[in-house]
């Protein structure tokens, strides 16, 4: 819980640092309770990779998402922790429901 409230007061006072670079989504579009999810994701994820990759993946099933990061963990410098895997999950379950509204791309 603490480590969330830190992610949102970031998110809050920077922006997320990957939309800054201009990868990845505007925080404006995730849902506030889904905003630390996201700059996990977005931290984690852009360690190997953009975030187009995983963005751009037509992945809509939880199993694939969890086989997904699960194999993205096991690569060398993902610093994806176990302990971070749920937060991951939440954002691309939810993008991966709301990717086709305009707003969101």
């Amino acid at each position: 819980m603490l480590r969330a409230l830190a992610l949102a007061c970031a998110i809050a006072a920077t922006g997320c640092a990957a939309y800054q670079r201009g990868d990845g989504l505007s925080p404006s579009v995730i849902p506030p309770e889904l905003q630390a999810d996201y700059e996990l994701f977005a931290s984690r994820c852009s360690r190997c990779h953009s975030l187009a990759r995983p963005l751009g993946a037509r992945v809509s099933s939880a199993a694939h998402w969890q086989a997904y990061v699960t194999r993205m963990q096991r690569q060398p410098g993902s610093g994806i922790s176990p302990d971070d895997q749920p937060g991951i999950l939440r954002f691309l379950a939810w993008y991966s429901a709301n990717r086709h509204r305009e707003d969101v791309r």
